[in-house]
C-alpha cells in the first residue's frame, strides 16, 4: 500500500511538472493580451480565423498534454473559440506517440493515427464553430480574460501589474488543483490495474468502444498510456483505441473545470467530447 502510494505520488508530481512551461507561457501570453489591448481586439483575435480549429488540431498532435492545458485555458480567457478547442483536445496525443515509438510500432501506424486525431479534430472542431455561429452562440462576447484574472484574484487586472509574476500566480494555482486530482486519479488507476480494465473491453468491440471513450475522459496522461499498453497487447481494436484517445485530452478538462466558472457549461463539453470520440469511433468500426 505504501509502495503504490509512492508510485502515485511521484508520477502525479512529475506530470504536473512537465506541465508547468506550458502553462506559465500560456498565461504570460494572456497577460500580455489583457494589459496591452483593448476587449474588442481580443474579440477580433478570437473570430478572425475561421481555420483556427485547424491549427489546433494540429499543435494538438504534438505529444504534450501541455497543449491541452494552455487550449482550455485560452477558452476560459475568451480567446479562442469552442471548437478550436475542442480541435486541440481531440488531436492530442498525450503519451501516446512516446510509448508507439519505445515499443518500435511501425512509422506506418502511427503516422495513420495522427493524421486521423488531426483530421477529426479539424473537422470536428470546424463543424462545432459553424453550428455554434448560426445559433448565435455567444461565448466570445460573454467571456473575456480579466473574468479569468479575477477569478484566480491575481492581481494582473491592475495595469501596474507584473505580467510575469501575474502568469506564476496563474500558473501555481492550476498546477496545485491538477497535482491533487491525478493524485487521486493515480491511485485509483494503480489499484484498479490495467488487466482489471483490460477485463471490460476484451471481446466487446462495441461497447469497448463506449468503455474506451469513458476512459479517455479521465484527466490524467495516465488514461492515454493504459489504453495504448493495452491496444499494443492486443486487447483493444484500432477503433477502441481511437474512441479513447480522442476522448482523452491529457489534463485539459481539468484545468477547464478550474478555470471555467460555468459548471453546467464545462459538463455539457464533457459529454459532447464523450460523444465526438465513441461517436467517431463506432463509424471508425462500421466503415473501415
Amino acid at each position: 500500500m505504501i509502495d503504490l502510494f509512492k508510485e502515485a505520488l511521484a508520477d502525479s508530481a512529475l506530470d504536473t511538472i512537465k506541465l508547468f512551461p506550458f502553462l506559465l507561457i500560456t498565461y504570460i501570453i494572456m497577460e500580455y493580451l489583457e494589459h496591452k489591448t483593448q476587449d474588442h481586439t481580443t474579440r477580433i483575435l478570437a473570430t478572425a480565423k475561421g481555420g483556427a480549429p485547424l491549427l489546433g488540431s494540429a499543435l494538438g498532435i504534438v505529444p504534450q498534454c501541455g497543449f491541452s492545458a494552455a487550449a482550455a485555458s485560452l477558452y476560459s480567457g475568451g480567446v479562442i473559440s469552442l471548437g478550436t478547442m475542442l480541435a486541440v483536445f481531440l488531436s492530442t496525443s498525450d503519451e501516446m506517440l512516446p510509448i508507439f515509438i519505445s515499443q518500435a510500432v511501425p512509422a506506418a501506424t502511427v503516422v495513420r493515427i495522427l493524421l486521423a486525431k488531426a483530421v477529426i479534430g479539424g473537422i470536428s472542431g470546424l463543424g462545432i464553430d459553424i453550428i455554434l455561429r448560426q445559433t448565435g452562440y455567444k461565448h466570445k462576447t460573454e467571456k473575456h480574460i480579466h473574468d479569468l484574472c479575477e477569478q484566480e484574484r491575481c492581481g494582473c487586472h491592475d495595469k501596474k501589474a507584473d505580467i510575469v509574476r501575474s502568469a506564476l500566480i496563474h500558473t501555481l494555482h492550476i498546477l496545485l488543483f491538477i497535482f491533487a486530482v491525478s493524485f487521486l486519479i493515480a491511485l485509483l488507476i494503480e489499484g484498479a490495474g490495467e488487466e482489471a480494465i483490460a477485463g471490460f473491453l476484451a471481446g466487446h468491440t462495441l461497447p469497448g468502444i463506449l468503455i474506451a471513450a469513458l476512459i479517455g475522459l479521465i484527466p490524467n496522461c495516465a488514461a492515454s498510456v493504459t489504453l495504448t499498453q493495452l491496444y499494443l497487447r492486443g486487447l483493444l481494436g484500432f477503433e477502441q483505441l481511437m474512441a479513447g484517445l480522442l476522448v482523452g485530452a491529457g489534463i485539459g478538462l481539468l484545468v477547464l473545470f478550474r478555470t471555467n466558472r460555468h459548471l453546467l457549461n464545462n459538463i455539457k463539453i464533457a459529454a459532447l467530447l464523450y460523444c465526438l470520440g465513441a461517436g467517431w469511433g463506432l463509424l471508425i468500426h462500421f466503415v473501415i
